[in-house]
This record gives structure tokens, C-alpha cells and sequence, in this order.
């Protein structure tokens, strides 16, 4: 990859990161969201193997659809609260939709079949990048949100996360899908 290319992608991760660990309105929140996507996408497709941009078409698809649901929820909980700001997050519809969007994101059960195979096709610094600093930015608006989201619904997650990825573990023999199901493991544990 170009060294040009691969410092704009490094920044962009960190502008995206530190777009939506600092901001207060939800629109903020899904652009830094959105700007982390776009820029690990060169990182996981740089190999121009057909595993690779597989891996890169599977993790951007998925994203997507988080994002949008994301802001699917950001929306309703405007429409019916007038509030665009992330920790007046009150409407429980909203809430459920967030908690639905941020553990896709994340990669928690039951949300986590992307995870491994994304992984499986990146190369070991770029599934590095994706089993840690990506996640940080989602685990943000977890804890800003989490005065009004369902802590059952996502204690349920975790501990299904902690369970499977465990479980999932021990059948693999490839180390990159060894990675995945302990970071999903790990995550159910943070």
C-alpha cells in the first residue's frame, strides 16, 4: 500500500475515533462512526486477494447496517423527545434499537457471524486494529448511554458472548478465527 494512503487511512481512523468519543449529538456520533468504516476499508482490502475483498465487502455491509440503525434510533428518539443529544437517550424503542446497533457493531452474540470471517480475511495488523481500536468508539456511546439502555438485554448479550466465543474457541484451528471468537469472548467480559 502507498505510505501516503496508509497515513490518510491512519488518520482518518483517528479523526473518526476521536470524532465520536467527543461528541454530544448523535449526527457527530454516526459521522466519526461512518469515517472509521471508510477508512479500515483500504486496510482490510490492500492485499487485493479475493479473501481479502470479500472480508472488506462483508465488513462493509455490515456496518452500514448498523449505522443505520443507529441512526434509525437517533432519529426516533428525536421524533418523539425533541432531544438530539447522546445522554437524553429516552425513549425505550430508541434504546432497544441502539443496544440492536451498537452489538452489531461490535460483533456481540447474536451479532457476531461477520466477526471471524472478517478477520479470517484481513491481515494479522489490520485484524489487530479491528479486534481493539475499532471497538472503542462503539463501547463509548455504550457508556454514555448506559443510564437508559436495557442492561438486562445486553447482560444477556455478554454473557452469551463469554459463553460462545469461549466455546467457538477451542473448535478452531486457524489463528486469525482463534482471534475473533476471544475477542468476542473478551467483550462480553468489558
Amino acid at each position: 500500500m502507498n505510505p501516503q494512503a496508509k497515513l490518510i487511512s491512519t488518520i482518518s481512523l483517528l479523526l473518526g475515533t476521536t470524532i465520536t468519543i467527543s461528541s454530544n449529538h448523535w449526527m457527530m456520533a454516526w459521522t466519526g462512526l461512518e469515517i472509521n468504516t471508510l477508512a479500515i476499508l483500504p486496510l482490510i482490502s490492500k492485499s487485493h486477494h479475493p479473501r481479502a475483498i470479500e472480508a472488506a465487502t462483508k465488513y462493509f455491509l455490515v456496518q452500514a447496517t448498523a449505522s443505520t440503525l443507529l441512526l434509525f434510533s437517533s432519529t426516533t428518539n428525536a421524533w418523539f423527545t425533541g432531544q438530539w443529544d447522546i445522554t437524553q437517550l429516552t425513549h425505550p424503542t430508541s434504546s432497544l434499537i441502539l443496544t440492536t446497533a451498537i452489538s452489531i457493531k461490535l460483533g456481540l452474540v447474536p451479532f457476531h457471524f461477520w466477526f471471524p470471517e472478517v478477520l479470517q480475511g484481513s491481515s494479522l495488523t489490520t485484524g489487530l486494529l479491528l479486534a481493539t481500536a475499532m471497538k472503542l468508539p462503539p463501547l463509548t456511546l455504550i457508556l454514555m448511554t448506559s443510564h437508559s439502555i436495557n442492561h438486562i438485554i445486553l447482560t444477556l448479550m455478554a454473557i452469551s458472548s463469554i459463553a460462545l466465543g469461549g466455546w467457538s474457541g477451542l473448535n478452531q484451528t486457524q489463528t486469525r478465527k482463534i482471534l475473533a471468537f476471544s475477542s468476542i469472548s473478551h467483550l462480553g467480559w468489558m
